[in-house]
């Protein structure tokens, strides 16, 4: 597995997703400061809308866990796991982490 960068800190918005592509994939990166991880990346296809929209979904802290839910059907799904709290359906998850203000994703 390789780190890839993919944008700078400063590309980022607090509390909130940019799409970015990683290898072909289209990823959703979501910059959360106030959690001890501060940067999650999951798919920006939403398996129910079928459409790249999850990273505007809106970020919340559900049930004990961040999420995001989907701008189009509302669906949350778990940032660390991709499962999502109200059916079967999973996002993909990437390793992500911010060293030096830079932005990297495992892939």
């Amino acid at each position: 597995m390789n780190w890839n960068m993919v944008c700078t800190k400063d590309d980022l918005i607090e509390d909130a997703g940019v799409a970015a592509m990683i290898n072909g994939e289209q990823v959703a990166i979501f910059f959360l400061p106030q959690t001890q991880e501060q940067i999650f990346a999951v798919s920006n296809w939403d398996p129910v809308g079928k459409a790249n929209v999850m990273s505007r979904g809106l970020t919340a802290h559900l049930q004990d866990q961040w999420v995001v839910a989907s701008p189009l059907y509302k669906q949350h799904y778990n940032l660390m796991t991709g499962q999502c709290l109200e059916g079967e359906c999973t996002l993909k998850v990437w390793p992500a982490k911010i060293e030096n203000d830079q932005v990297l994703i495992e892939s």
